[in-house]
């Protein structure tokens, strides 16, 4: 059991959910639980997922099943053995008590004196155990922060992760040790490093200042194993496996209702146009035969034609940045980082998975992230992190046999990048057909941040790289 009375929170999976809901309790209340044990299946608009516990304790859940709430909401208490149920207003109260106490109200009203004072204490029951949120919790033992150093500013002095964060930055901005230096390293990135076996001392990071990005453990990420590594917490799409009929009446809720209001909301806050780009791919086509051949017996991946468009895509990037942006209150924001968002048709809907920094990964290597992503998504045991970030997207709809459609934009980016059907052209040369392969591109962007000269720029780049494609292998 934890000293550590922890409250259960809805956990916010992605940074895009807004409200989750919970489809089930794993473990019937005030049964004991040890940290990282299921505690419930929690149903968001993207994926469906266990919730572990973020400590041990006995569960005493203060929604039913079904409930579907905000992020971070309070959806039950982790409690100590022999402590009663929390009261109406949430207090824990210590064990042998029958009624609501004044003393945790006394606690939580010295707490909220200190803050007053400017030195607020971490709150504590009447016991002396502390009361932090399991972000905070999570957050903490991933920077290795000793929770009874941090000051608690959330409701009667808790602990939330902004706390933590606080406290790291602090900490990051005072003298250290040679011998222990502060690495400039996000939480996510350390927690990161702790599961996977990495010392963070031994990693160069790429980002600004030095910074470590979620892409710098990578490389010396450890080799995979035939067996897949279970994620922290098991994830799955969510599928409606039955075909849907006439008369059926579809809900606009979970995937289907997230992407009919992002798409929604796209349409109505940007100024999208698109342009039909018609491509050259006879040199892809016939590069991608020569490495079928001699990459044949050997580890590398043999990339696909969407794997070319991928790395065209991201590399035209570096050279119209316009297109790599997002726009905000106070302008255009060009951004850093090109990281590839590619759609992948699932049941029930699409995911984007992101392929972070994809303009300088080689071709190889592109095409082994996009198959691991695509069959990870399709399988429903993508990890959340990998849905989010995407500056640009690439989606794809050559395998229907489409040749030009209008892609609508992800919110949050000024572009994406359509790819119709590999087809037969043709060209005159001294008045005579040449048989010639080609598709047709369709970029749709927001003529707030990109107009059309600009636009068809970057496509006749992308086409230009895709004539001369050994450029694109490094």
């Amino acid at each position: 059991m934890t000293d550590v009375a922890v409250e259960v929170l809805l956990p916010k999976i992605g940074l895009t959910m807004q409200e989750g809901t919970i489809d089930a309790w794993l473990v019937p209340t005030g049964a004991a639980v040890a940290e990282g044990d299921a505690l419930l299946r929690l149903a968001t608009d993207k994926v469906d997922v266990d919730v572990e516990a973020e400590a041990g304790g006995r569960l005493h859940p203060v929604v039913p099943a079904g409930t579907t709430l905000p992020a971070g909401a309070l959806i039950g208490w982790l409690l100590a053995e022999g402590e009663q149920p929390p009261d109406p207003t949430g207090t824990p109260m210590p064990a042998g008590s029958g009624s609501t106490a004044t003393a945790p109200t006394a606690a939580l009203d010295a707490a909220a004196a200190g803050s007053a004072l400017g030195d607020t204490p971490a709150a504590r029951t009447p016991g002396g155990r502390l009361l932090a949120s399991p972000n905070a919790r999570r957050v903490a033992s991933g920077a290795g922060v000793d929770l009874t150093a941090v000051r608690g500013t959330g409701p009667g002095g808790r602990i939330v992760s902004e706390d933590v964060e606080e406290f790291l930055t602090e900490a990051a901005s005072a003298p250290a040790p040679a011998s222990a230096p502060v690495l400039p390293v996000s939480p996510l990135v350390r927690r990161l490093a702790k599961e996977r076996g990495i010392d963070l001392a031994e990693v160069t990071g790429t980002g600004p200042g030095g910074r470590i990005r979620r892409s710098d453990l990578d490389p010396v990420t450890p080799a995979p194993t035939p067996a897949p590594t279970p994620a922290p917490a098991p994830v799955s799409v969510r599928r409606n496996t039955a075909a849907p009929r006439p008369g059926d009446v579809l809900p606009l809720t979970g995937m289907r209702g997230t992407i009919a209001r992002r798409m929604h909301a796209s349409l109505q806050e940007m100024a999208q146009l698109t342009h039909g780009y018609e491509v050259r791919m006879d040199a892809v086509v016939t590069l991608r035969d020569r490495l079928k051949e001699e990459w044949a017996d050997g580890d590398l991946p043999v990339p696909s034609l969407n794997d070319f468009l991928l790395k065209a895509a991201a590399l035209a990037l570096r050279e119209h940045p316009l297109l790599n942006a997002t726009v905000r209150e106070d302008g255009v924001h060009l951004l850093d980082g090109i990281h590839l968002g590619f759609a992948v048709a699932v049941p029930g809907g699409l995911l984007v998975p992101v392929i972070e920094d994809a303009a300088a990964l080689p071709l190889p290597e592109i095409a082994r992230r996009s198959k691991e992503l695509a069959l990870a998504a399709r399988d429903g045991r993508i990890s959340p992190d990998r849905l989010e970030g995407a500056t640009f997207t690439v989606t794809s709809l050559g395998g229907y046999g489409v040749d030009f459609f209008t892609p609508v934009i992800n919110p949050g980016n000024v572009a994406i990048l359509g790819v119709g059907a590999l087809r037969d052209g043709v060209e005159w040369r001294d008045d005579r057909p040449l048989r010639t392969r080609v598709l047709t591109l369709s970029l749709t962007f927001d003529h707030r941040a990109v107009d059309g000269a600009p636009a068809a720029e970057y496509l006749r780049t992308v086409g230009e790289l895709l004539r001369k494609p050994l450029r694109l292998l490094v």
